[in-house]
């Protein structure tokens, strides 16, 4: 019997052996997931679109770049280096973008669906089409606003290896003509893209704001490169649109941006009765905000975090940072945000002589009356932040019977005492050397997250990066239509953004191109507009023009302090001192070559074809 046994089982084997080797021989690896596979199941080409919108390209977000807010006239560099305060001038690289591997590979997507996608419905292939098209578009505006005009590739370029790649090489096209292709991208794609009430993925009126911002920032260079003394261009119009196109691109801006206004689909953040408190929450909310159109999300159950408030949350509130007050707005900005009465917003320090301090009860009284939005983006002196006092004194200034003057005495420790038992120095500084710790006297509050725990190395946050909203849809609108001679539509746009900052209803009676401009400056702060605004409107080498001399180019501070004048009104009382930024090194320069990045040698040594950017 143990034969026979041995026997069969030998038999059995043979015939599987032979008989079923093919079938075996045939099975789908476990490890791999084929093509058809991929692109017939949406969850698949759903991950991978996620990984084409975290690879969108941008100046600064929460995760990356995050620094360079200190190195334009937003903020300063309070922690260690001084690199970007001594920016002596803008190197040429500098926002050099030529990300052809992320355009290929949304080219190749898009064939494979076509290709691949036998399971899908049309519907579904038409959606997933749509929402590629729209990251290529996106990706293309990142290009023509750094580096002009860029060849428009739209399908895989396949080398053959004949030994002769010229078959691939293609010239740069007109800046107008990329502009074009993503104005005609979004207008094909709109109503294909699905995803109605999302804020993570592209909807049609998703599509809309990017049109509204690419077409706007065309527009700007149509009109105000023809207005320079020597306008920037080259022979080929790879940088440089002619004037002609103006009108065409901001009607176009102006349709984009009142159709997401006119559908009732977005609105202003309105929630909140305290102002201030309200514009930092229609940043950073993620419930029941219907005022973000499209953001780059984390999420902490997902383990998707970043550390921009470890790095960025003001001295004393900070966890178990060994890191903080990196990024410290200026004075600069502080005095764009005006007065609730529609005056200027330079803080008053002195009289009206000139002669002496003004002094205050208290630390937060100088900044009383100023637009609500100030609150919603900086911490300065007198506020809280999680709802613990923000410490931010320099110092005290004692009276000096002898001199009958002021002298400073500040101290290097942080929530020092001075010998009356009143406050020195605050537990936030500023301080005039030490790091980590402000040197202009604010702290950043826009994006930084008050949930407890975000700021600490095992937890950190998962605040989102808002790359549209509404806010800047009403003023791009408004832009638009000024710059179309539509005044009154321009009043009515940015009024309403206004009113939400607190000023009372149709508070500008009249508007300008330079209101306008400032309007986006306090709106928009620590957004990723500053740079390329001034670059669109062909003002950042006046601006940054490298003089020491010039208030813009150089980041001012404020430095509170305690008077201590025994028997005196003024005992007790604050006053504050405007000077340069202790550790600023450098005036901000921006030169001509830098309005349209370089174009690295290797690129031009492998095609020929590419033609250098001006001033390069």
């Amino acid at each position: 019997m143990k034969r026979i046994s041995k026997y069969t089982s030998f038999v059995l084997l043979l015939f599987f052996l032979s008989g079923c080797a093919e079938n075996w021989l045939d099975r789908q690896p476990q490890n791999l997931i084929l093509e058809d596979q991929i692109w017939n199941d949406p969850k698949l080409i759903t991950g991978l679109l996620a990984n084409y919108y975290d690879r969108l390209p941008a100046h600064t977000t929460l995760n990356t770049g995050w620094a360079e807010f200190s190195a334009y006239d937003e903020a300063m560099w309070s922690n260690n280096d001084d690199g970007r305060n001594n920016i002596i001038s803008y190197p040429f690289d500098r926002w050099r973008l030529w990300d052809y591997g992320l355009i290929r590979d949304i080219n190749l997507a898009l064939e494979n669906i076509e290709k691949f996608s036998t399971k899908l419905s049309a519907t579904q292939k038409s959606q997933f089409s749509a929402e590629l098209r729209f990251v290529r578009a996106f990706v293309y505006f990142d290009h023509v606003k750094r580096m002009g005009g860029v060849p428009i590739v739209t399908k895989q370029l396949i080398y053959d290896f004949n030994g002769d790649p010229s078959y691939l090489q293609q010239p740069r096209n007109k800046e107008e003509e990329v502009y074009d292709f993503i104005a005609s991208e979004l207008d094909a794609i709109k109503d294909q893209l699905g995803n109605a009430g999302s804020n993570t993925r592209a909807n049609k009126f998703t599509a809309m704001a990017l049109k509204s911002r690419a077409m706007l920032y065309a527009g700007s260079i149509a009109k105000y490169n023809s207005k320079m003394a020597s306008p920037i261009s080259t022979p080929g119009g790879e940088v440089g649109i002619p004037a002609a196109r103006a009108a065409d691109y901001y009607t176009k801006a102006l349709e984009a941006s009142e159709e997401i206004i006119n559908s009732g689909v977005y609105r202003l953040y309105k929630t909140n009765p305290n102002l201030g408190e309200n514009f930092y929450d229609a940043i950073t909310k993620k419930t029941a905000n219907q005022e973000v159109i499209l953001a780059q999300d984390y999420l902490t159950s997902k383990d998707k975090r970043h550390g921009f408030t470890y790095d960025n949350i003001a001295r004393n509130v900070r966890e178990d940072n060994l890191s903080s007050s990196s990024i410290t707005p200026s004075l600069n900005l502080v005095e764009d945000y005006e007065y609730l009465d529609g005056t200027s917003g330079e803080l008053r320090t002195k009289n009206s002589a000139g002669s002496d301090y003004v002094y205050y009860d208290n630390l937060q009284d100088i900044f009383a009356n100023k637009d609500a939005r100030l609150y919603g983006t900086i911490i300065y002196p007198g506020t809280s932040f999680r709802g613990i006092p923000v410490q931010i004194q320099a110092g005290v200034k004692l009276w000096n019977t002898t001199t009958n003057s002021f002298q400073n005495v500040e101290s290097n420790t942080l929530g020092s005492t001075y010998e009356d038992g009143g406050l020195l120095t605050g537990s936030s500084g500023p301080q005039r050397s030490q790091t980590e710790v402000t040197n202009s006297g604010f702290y950043l509050r826009k994006y930084v997250d008050q949930t407890a725990m975000s700021s600490t190395r095992g937890i950190r946050s998962d605040m989102w990066w808002v790359r549209f909203r509404l806010g800047e849809i009403y003023l791009n609108a408004s832009e638009a239509a000024l710059e179309l001679g539509k005044t009154a539509d321009a009043l009515k746009y940015v009024n309403v953004v206004r009113e939400r900052a607190g000023f009372g209803a149709n508070s500008l009676k009249t508007l300008s191109i330079e209101k306008l401009q400032n309007e986006r400056r306090v709106e928009l702060a620590f957004e990723d507009h500053r740079v390329w605004d001034l670059k669109r409107w062909r003002i950042a080498h006046e601006v940054w023009n490298g003089n020491a001399s010039n208030p813009d180019a150089v980041i001012y501070a404020l430095y509170p302090y305690r008077v201590v004048r025994p028997g005196h009104p003024t005992h007790g009382k604050y006053v504050f001192d405007k000077l340069v930024a202790p550790r600023f090194r450098a005036p901000r320069f921006f030169q001509m070559g830098n309005y349209y990045s370089s174009i690295e040698q290797l690129i031009i040594d492998n095609n020929p074809k590419i033609v250098r950017n001006p001033f390069h």
